[in-house]
């Protein structure tokens, strides 16, 4: 007896399903892309290897709907070579092997009369020794390898594929560029202009406002939103009136959902986002701090992740010209190992707050900095002997002989040494609390203090 799984159905033979309007949309000019002028431009490198069909290997990454699938379909689409098309989640070694066979045979030798194309989409998922299945192909230019990634390639990559690849950046799509494709998807034939679509303009805001740089989410969430509204007569059903779909606010709410945030705890964005936290503190926007902080919570990030750096710049960017600062930073640690999400964001968001908006200065992060630099390339100091511990037998030893202690004399300060071959390494700044630092040691350098 027939599978009826893999049995025909001569109805459905008869009407090919639609593709979905973010393929039907795929360029099929370079002239059609929106975005990514700085490498698909007039002029632009990687345009006139295209346009030349004499494009070697190359890694295309950046953020997802950012085009990096539409540019791959139009060079297959456009060159002479063969292509075969790949997603490292499903394939695996036996897959590569048998292109990289058959690749030998259109390339070697005098037959050589066709070159090899191979996409291979999400090209991090591979590991170091798949990878390397694919490296004497590239090579030996029997294949030319179009690999994509939404992950920095430097950390997925091997050095030596990358090294015999073009590295090529998408960057998120901008609003105008949103804006461009919503309008051909609005009115092209290969769109949706059959359909009579009317998108309101704040429809059409929201959508290009929540897409987050995504052309295939946008056009996503609006195809979802047309094809499930009814269709209705406009102005009262008059003569020769059309039918339209109107399209408003509500409903490409209810089409595009809640925005999946672009933040993955293993991967680099991980790295973008605590830096652009931290930086954000250090630069004094408590805005964009709170902003980032709240990106990352939502996105599941380990509270006590980021209690660890509010406590790090607490002291690193603030230091003395506000000490507070690392007091209510270290509160806010603890307070997030009893607390728990929700609560502690509460006490995260005030952590954070405080370091951004407190006078900064790293002259302690420098001074120890340096410290540790002398202690490892100058010259060894032992400890003087009025500085040495004078309990047990040290006294007898000399040690802490000739010791003056600072609480007998005025100001609770004498001249002495306290470092072989002095060195500064701590320069306060005129910063908070630290200018009244600064004051005070200007001070007891000013002659009359007891020698």
């Amino acid at each position: 007896m027939s599978d009826p799984l893999f049995e025909e159905n001569p109805e459905a033979a008869t009407a090919d399903a639609p593709a979905p309007l973010a393929a039907r949309l795929a360029p099929r000019e370079l002239d059609e892309f929106a975005g990514q002028e700085h490498i698909l431009g007039p002029g632009k490198l990687l345009r006139r290897a295209i346009e030349a069909d004499s494009l070697q290997s190359a890694v295309f990454y950046g953020p997802s709907g950012a085009g990096k699938t539409a540019l791959a379909g139009y060079i297959s689409s456009k060159t002479k070579a063969r292509t075969f098309e790949l997603n490292a989640v499903t394939a695996g070694v036996a897959e590569l092997k048998k292109i990289l066979e058959f690749s030998k045979g259109m390339s070697g030798g005098f037959a050589k009369k066709q070159r090899i194309l191979l996409i291979l989409d999400e090209i991090h998922h591979f590991n170091r020794t798949q990878q390397d299945v694919l490296l004497p192909a590239v090579e030996k230019g029997d294949v030319i390898l179009i690999g994509m990634t939404t992950e920095n390639p430097f950390f997925y990559i091997n050095g030596a594929l990358l090294s015999r690849s073009i590295v090529v950046e998408f960057k998120p799509l901008e609003e105008g560029h949103l804006r461009k494709i919503l309008g051909r998807a609005l009115t092209e034939e290969r769109g949706l202009k059959n359909l009579n679509v009317e998108l309101s303009p704040e429809a059409a805001d929201y959508l290009v406002s929540n897409s987050m740089g995504d052309a295939r989410r946008l056009l996503n969430a609006l195809e979802l939103a047309v094809v499930s509204s009814e269709p209705q007569v406009r102005s009262g059903g008059r003569v020769g009136d059309k039918w339209r779909r109107v399209i408003g606010i509500e409903i490409v709410r209810e089409s595009i959902q809640k925005r999946g945030l672009r933040y993955d705890k293993s991967s680099d964005e991980h790295y973008d986002h605590i830096s652009a936290f931290i930086k954000s503190m250090r630069g004094s926007d408590p805005d964009a701090a709170v902003y980032w902080l709240a990106k990352m919570l939502e996105a599941g990030e380990d509270p006590r992740f980021l209690a660890r750096r509010i406590l790090i710049c607490a002291s690193e960017d603030v230091g003395n010209a506000n000490p507070m600062a690392l007091m209510v930073a270290q509160s806010a640690f603890k307070s997030v190992e009893m607390l728990g999400m929700p609560e502690s964001r509460i006490t995260l968001a005030q952590a954070a707050i405080y370091v951004a908006v407190s006078p900064k200065s790293n002259a302690s992060y420098m001074a120890i900095n340096k410290a540790m630099a002398e202690v490892a390339n100058g010259p060894e100091r032992p400890v003087p002997m009025h500085l040495r511990d004078a309990s047990k037998d040290g006294e007898a030893l000399g040690h802490g002989k000739g010791y003056k202690y600072p609480h007998d004399f005025p100001n609770h300060y004498v001249k002495q040494e306290y470092m072989p071959e002095p060195r500064k390494f701590y320069k306060p700044t005129e910063q908070g609390f630290e200018a009244e630092i600064a004051k005070r040691l200007t001070r007891l350098k000013e002659p009359g203090n007891k020698d």
